[in-house]
């Protein structure tokens, strides 16, 4: 009986072998949805060529905004990166030129956080290119717990997401319309969902967590594409926006210790690389398919649908009014 008794597994031995498999399943499972966001995730396989055509692209110098530009540049785009910070622009620059032998690559100062920033480049631009045939806004900042102040009295967050790109769209509308066809190309998120747009408060100083603005600005990008779409009706000036995808990028850099460890394991395990996460960005730029195609959302390069809530044409339209008074436009100065 004791021979027996002690060829039996031992309580320490079905332990380990539970952990093990609990371990090994847990693996398994990771692996398997990290195999099938990376099978699923969109793919632009147009081979559109971009020569002749010039491109800005804002916060071009890293993230997707880096891998959009080296896209097109290599389908011989003349491309202008618009960018706050002008010495990590120009290594990067350096570097696209070296992978496609395209020089037609210039850098160009612009922080979409300051509408004095915004309308100097712009003024640039309206005095140096005849033609844009894309407008990439691709350029965002998301903060962690506290937010800041631009110089202009407003929240960063939404001074750079939205109110920016909505000046700076204004101030260059007349040269897309001049070049049309031309592509307005907009990069929202799904993260929108988590958020609601509180009109009574549009310029949300002194919100907690700052992060959350990320949100609201996501969907102020929404309501104002939808919006500008509308007003670009008949002009053969497209308009369309796109959600990424969760990408592993420099916007989670603001997240503070010990809360960017598991977001690192997060980003790094399962969020799309900044190669992926520019597809869709550079289909809705350079595809024929979409070529007729305005006021639409995409997502992994295909159509998606919105909620209700972004559906809200009234609002949308108020939100454009409202923003028209927050950028201070002049009579001066472009309308839409």
């Amino acid at each position: 009986m004791g021979f027996v008794l002690a060829w039996l597994p031992s309580e320490h031995y079905v332990r380990d072998i539970f952990l093990i498999t609990l371990a090994a399943a847990f693996a398994a499972t990771v692996l398997s949805i990290r195999f099938y966001l990376r099978i699923t995730a969109g793919r632009c396989f147009t081979e559109t060529k971009m020569e002749g055509k010039t491109v800005i692209i804002t916060g071009a110098n890293s993230g997707i905004g880096k891998e959009t530009a080296k896209d097109l540049a290599g389908r011989g785009a003349r491309i202008i990166m618009a960018c706050r910070n002008l010495e990590t622009a120009n290594a990067v620059k350096d570097e696209i030129i070296k992978e496609t032998n395209n020089n037609k690559i210039l850098v160009k100062k612009l922080d979409l956080g300051s509408q004095k920033s915004v309308r100097e480049f712009a003024a640039d631009i309206v005095k140096t290119e005849p033609k844009i045939d894309v407008l990439i806004h691709n350029a965002g900042m998301a903060l962690a717990f506290r937010g800041q102040t631009s110089e202009d009295g407003v929240e960063l967050t939404m001074a750079t997401n939205h109110y920016g790109p909505f000046l700076l769209t204004h101030l260059l509308i007349d040269v897309l319309k001049k070049s049309a066809p031309a592509r307005i190309v907009i990069v929202a998120s799904e993260l929108y969902r988590l958020s609601s747009l509180n009109l009574n408060k549009l310029n949300p100083i002194g919100t907690f967590p700052a992060a959350y603005l990320y949100y609201v600005s996501k969907f102020a990008n929404i309501y104002f594409a939808r919006e500008l779409a509308k007003r670009m009706e008949g002009t053969k000036v497209t308009v369309n926006f796109l959600h990424p995808g969760m990408i592993d990028s420099g916007i989670w850099r603001n997240v503070p210790f010990p809360l960017n460890l598991p977001m690192m394991a997060i980003t790094k395990g399962f969020f799309k690389t900044t190669k992926a996460g520019a597809q869709t960005t550079i289909y809705l730029a350079t595809s024929d398919e979409v070529a007729n195609v305005s006021g639409k959302y995409f997502m992994d390069c295909k159509e998606a649908t919105l909620n209700a809530a972004a559906l809200d044409e009234e609002k949308g339209r108020r939100l454009w009014e409202e923003s028209v008074k927050i950028v201070k436009l002049t009579p001066q100065e472009p309308k839409i």
